[in-house]
């Protein structure tokens, strides 16, 4: 499993609000499962976005916290079209110039997991990886006999 942070807003948008795509400026070979880190840095500017108000951005949400894990996604395909001025299909949130990684399956942490991130992919601790691992097993044994 990989791991990617994320400035906020645009990462709890991510894990709450429908962002099914991440603008980066190198592309990856990588597929598969991807932890979502919400890095130290805030977009501020981003905050005020239609898309990132639409996306219900809550700075109150504890998804909205900066410096750790928030959610777990599938990095299902990377679309390079735009970095060469060319079309693309990849919806609103993606930017022109970036290669946009396409996320599926999301699946937001019922809480935060503090961690340090990296800028890129990056390949997180087993530690890290138990923990996200241990938090939905447990939310869905509490879930199960509810």
């Amino acid at each position: 499993m990989q791991a990617i942070s994320v400035q906020q807003p645009w990462a709890f948008a991510i894990a709450r609000g429908g962002k099914s795509v991440s603008n980066q400026a190198l592309p990856t070979a990588y597929r598969g499962p991807l932890l979502v880190h919400a890095s130290m840095r805030v977009d501020l500017k981003a905050c005020d976005s239609p898309l990132i108000q639409a996306a219900g951005w809550d700075p109150r949400d504890p998804l909205a916290t900066i410096g750790a894990v928030i959610a777990v996604a599938d990095l299902a395909h990377v679309c390079s079209a735009a970095v060469a001025g060319g079309p693309c299909d990849c919806g609103p949130w993606a930017d022109k110039g970036a290669h946009h990684y396409r996320l599926a399956s999301v699946r937001a942490l019922p809480r935060p997991i503090v961690a340090l991130g990296r800028p890129g992919l990056w390949e997180p601790k087993p530690s890290l990886l138990t923990e996200v691992e241990t938090m939905f097993a447990t939310t869905a044994a509490l879930n199960h006999t509810s």
